[in-house]
């Protein structure tokens, strides 16, 4: 998938506030620091398109971006810290999982995951909530440039084993780093795949409902069993 166009839509507060559901999301979101502002300027090959800030938890809003102007990526705000006062923090958190639980035009949930951490609670609570109230997500693992390879791996396999009894089948996994470029074909891979089924199914529909549209209308024909 090529990038070729960015536009940022809004900032909505809570999901009441987010633009219609014509286009599909994808939401990214993981632990305050995970890398997430830096992951979605690389995938998008724009910098400054999510603004990185050196104090975690600057993200308070959910931002939305228009992709390619056929699907919307979005900016949730990181679990487990949040600038501003407890009462915001409290409110983000209920705002995010709201929209992770009942936006109908959510595709899919990137769910970030530090490499360079052993498996953190947190982030642990969090799959563990994704996976308890069915919403569609696959594992990103960031910052895999930032440690040797081994311990990342070690990092990850431990991760993996963590939350490996929620689970039937173990949930597709990805590394990324947005320093040297890894991983970032594979994630719009996901995105390019799930939009061309999309489409398809959206065709198929049109297809039908044009074919009904086309379909002869049958007269009626007299009734002789009336008296008139």
């Amino acid at each position: 998938m090529q990038i070729s166009s960015a536009i940022f839509h809004c900032s909505a507060p809570d999901l009441d506030a987010c633009p219609d559901e014509s286009l599909p999301e994808f939401a990214f979101i993981g632990r305050s620091n995970v890398g997430k502002s830096s992951l979605l300027n690389f995938l998008a090959g724009e910098v400054g398109l999510a603004r990185v800030s050196p104090k975690p938890g600057f993200t308070k809003m959910i931002n939305i971006f228009t992709m390619n102007k056929t699907w919307r990526l979005v900016d949730l705000p990181g679990y487990g810290f949040a600038t501003g006062a407890k009462k915001d923090s409290q409110r983000f958190n209920k705002a995010v999982a709201n929209y992770l639980k009942n936006r109908a035009n959510l595709c899919l949930v990137f769910a970030l995951v530090d490499s360079g951490l052993t498996p953190q609670d947190i982030d642990l609570e969090f799959i563990e909530w994704l996976a308890r109230n069915a919403v569609p997500f696959v594992l990103v693992f960031t910052k895999t440039d930032k440690i040797p390879p081994v311990e990342a791996q070690a990092n990850i396999a431990a991760f993996k084993e963590r939350i490996a009894a929620w689970f039937v089948e173990s949930p597709t996994s990805f590394t990324c780093s947005a320093n040297n470029g890894q991983g970032r074909q594979e994630l719009l891979g996901v995105i390019e795949e799930m939009m061309t089924a999309i489409q398809a199914e959206a065709a198929a529909a049109e297809k039908i409902v044009a074919e009904k549209k086309k379909a002869p209308t049958r007269k009626r024909g007299p009734d002789l069993q009336r008296p008139w």
